[in-house]
Formats: C-alpha cells, sequence, structure tokens
C-alpha cells in the first residue's frame, strides 16, 4: 500500500509538469531542460495524453524504438562503407581505401601509378589510350612533361606488381597507343547490412554464414597457394636432385660394379657414361633452378617452362636409378621409388605454375 501511494504521488507531479508547461507555452516547443525531463521519464510515469497526442516527435521516436526492441527486433542503421576490392592473381586493389596488396601484405605505391592501376582494372581486356591516361591524372591546365611522367607512373607500377614490358603478365604495352590490363580480373563489393529491422539472432547467423572470398588461380582452378610453400617444395626437389648426382659421382666404381653384375661390360660402361654426362648436365641445371627460386626471379616461370623439355628427359633417366639398388632395398621399393620419380617432373611443373601465376599466357 505505502508504495502503491509513493508511485501515485510520483506520477501526479509528473503530470502537473506536462499540465504547466502546456498553460505556459501552448502549443508552441518547450525549453530543451524541459523537454528533455519529459522525454527521459519513464513511460509508465507519462500520462496517456502526453504519449499519444501532445508527446514531442523525439518522445514518440523513443517510444517507438522501446517498443521495437520489446518484440527482440533491432535498428541496424545504414551505412555508406561500401568496399570495391578487385583481385588478380596474388595481388588485390582495394578502391575505397587506395591500396594495393599481395598475399594480403600492403605494398608501398605511389598516388599516380595506383590510379593508372585503377584505370586498367575498371577496363580490363580494354585498350586505354595514352590520351585517356593523361586526361585522369593531370587537369587540363596542368604543366607536365607527359610521357615522361606516365613511363615512369607504369614503370613504377610494373615494379611493384614484378611485371616486364617484354613479356608482360598484367599491364601490356601497345605501342603509340596506350596500355590494356590482360590477366584475369575477379571484382568483389563488400557491403554491409541494409537499413532495415532485422531479429538480432537471424542477423548474426547470417553474418556467421557469409562465405570467405579466396582468389582462384586462373589457369589451374584451385585456390592460390602462399608462393614461400611452391617455392620451398621446388627448392627441395633441386636439392634431392643435386644430393642423387654427388652421391652417384662419389660412389661411380660402385655403380659400375652393380652395373656389372647384371649387365656386360660394354653395357656398364655405357651406364656408367650416362652417369657421369647427365650428372654433369644436371649440377648447374639444378644450382640455377634453386638460385632463380631462392632469389624469386620474376621471369623464372617462362625460364622453366622453356626448358622443361630437357628437365623431363633428365628427370626420366633418373628415374630408374632405384633399380641399381634393388639388392638392398628390393624390387617392390625400387619399383615405388621409380613411379614417383616418373612424376616429381611434373609435380616441378605444377609448383612453378602455382608460385608465378599467369606466366607464358601473354606473349607480346
Amino acid at each position: 500500500m505505502p508504495a502503491r501511494m509513493f508511485v501515485l504521488a510520483l506520477r501526479t507531479s509528473h503530470v502537473n509538469i506536462v499540465v504547466w508547461s502546456t498553460l505556459v507555452w501552448g502549443g508552441h516547443s518547450r525549453p530543451p531542460l524541459l523537454k528533455s525531463i519529459l522525454d527521459l521519464m519513464p513511460l509508465w510515469l507519462l500520462p496517456k495524453s502526453y504519449l499519444t497526442g501532445r508527446a514531442s516527435p523525439d518522445a514518440k521516436l523513443r517510444r517507438s524504438s522501446l517498443i521495437q526492441q520489446s518484440h527482440g527486433c533491432s535498428k541496424v542503421m545504414p551505412s555508406q562503407n561500401n568496399s570495391k576490392i578487385a583481385r588478380f592473381g596474388l595481388f588485390e586493389l582495394d578502391l575505397s581505401a587506395g591500396e594495393l596488396r599481395k598475399s594480403g601484405v600492403k605494398l608501398r605505391l605511389q598516388e599516380q601509378p595506383l590510379q593508372v592501376l585503377a584505370l586498367l582494372l575498371e577496363r580490363a581486356g580494354e585498350v586505354v589510350t595514352r590520351e585517356e591516361l593523361r586526361n585522369k591524372l593531370w587537369p587540363s591546365d596542368t604543366f607536365v612533361d607527359f610521357d615522361h611522367s606516365l613511363n615512369t607512373a607504369v614503370n613504377k607500377l610494373r615494379e611493384a606488381l614484378g611485371d616486364s614490358a617484354s613479356n608482360p603478365r598484367f599491364v601490356e604495352t601497345l605501342a603509340r597507343r596506350g596500355y590494356r590490363f590482360i590477366a584475369p580480373v575477379q571484382n568483389a563489393t563488400a557491403t554491409e547490412p541494409s537499413s532495415s529491422f532485422l531479429p538480432a539472432a537471424t542477423s548474426l547467423q547470417q553474418s556467421n554464414e557469409k562465405p570467405t572470398s579466396q582468389p582462384l588461380h586462373p589457369e589451374l582452378e584451385i585456390p592460390v597457394p602462399h608462393r614461400g610453400i611452391t617455392r620451398g617444395l621446388f627448392v627441395l626437389i633441386q636439392i634431392m636432385y643435386m644430393i642423387f648426382y654427388l652421391e652417384a659421382l662419389l660412389r661411380l666404381h660402385a655403380v659400375q660394379a652393380i652395373a656389372d653384375s647384371f649387365l656386360p661390360q660394354r653395357g656398364a660402361l655405357i651406364l656408367a657414361a650416362t652417369v657421369m654426362v647427365t650428372a654433369g648436365i644436371g649440377i648447374p641445371l639444378r644450382c640455377y633452378l634453386i638460385s632463380a627460386a631462392g632469389f624469386d626471379h620474376q621471369r623464372l616461370g617462362e625460364k622453366f617452362l622453356q626448358i622443361f623439355p630437357l628437365v623431363l628427359a633428365l628427370d626420366q633417366l633418373w628415374a630408374i636409378s632405384p633399380f641399381l639398388l634393388m639388392q638392398k632395398i628390393g624390387l617392390g621399393a625400387a619399383f615405388a621409388a621409380c613411379a614417383a620419380l616418373l612424376y616429381l617432373p611434373f609435380s616441378e611443373r605444377a609448383l612453378i605454375r602455382m608460385a608465378y601465376v599467369g606466366t607464358g599466357s601473354a606473349k607480346v
């Protein structure tokens, strides 16, 4: 009973405030302080007439929002944070942030080369003339050595992408015309949810179920792996072959003795000579491939595809080397090792194609 009388007294005092403010200011707007006091009152303390006819628009909005929250709904405010991202190979360009990233790592690139890249990506596969680039980069009232400045911007862009003018993978030069972006481009737009009343549990579930896009290899149609992994595996294969060559040369007499056990004398001599010649060719070849992959030579993919027939023939010859150890490891193990070595040159080629995306697809 005392609690009920206290609530009734509070309600009566609040009603007096409302009536007093109405008599003094009439239909005019109330002072900010009084307006704030009325809007901050609990709904159960305010008179019904204030909540319906005489309530301020802010109070009505507050009452509406409280009702919506009581029904388990949440207002999602509209957002203008739209992020357009263009992906090509290992690179991605965030147009809204003005950032170029390679495998998720931000690259330092000046504004003009970045604008050139953005325009080329916008019209990928089409020729962008030098005049269009000039109008995009420099206003008409700007006095600058246009040819030199544009060439500098394109060179810096190629340097950041690891590209070359003689054998382009991304930016192709068309003499006296302009440039063209030749690599496949994947455009993606990440947009926050639009303005709507959504249940909190539903919106959380949708955000958790949103798939994360990963760039695909344009030729192999597989997710592009980290280049450090593919290059590391490639180098390990070259080191393995180097060990084969050196061990065979150091134990050449033992190789010839094993050959004498199942081959005639002339055949054993031919086998020993073949081991010496192929090892002599293979050692400098493997040294070149190890150094090129270790220092990330950007044209290694192109060079490897050119010498791949030689690598294939060399590796196929050395694939039969496990049979020289058949007396120690057995026929089954020798056959299994031979089968693995027969496949190894094709795995080398696949690793190179994954590490150097787009190599050999674009020729000048």
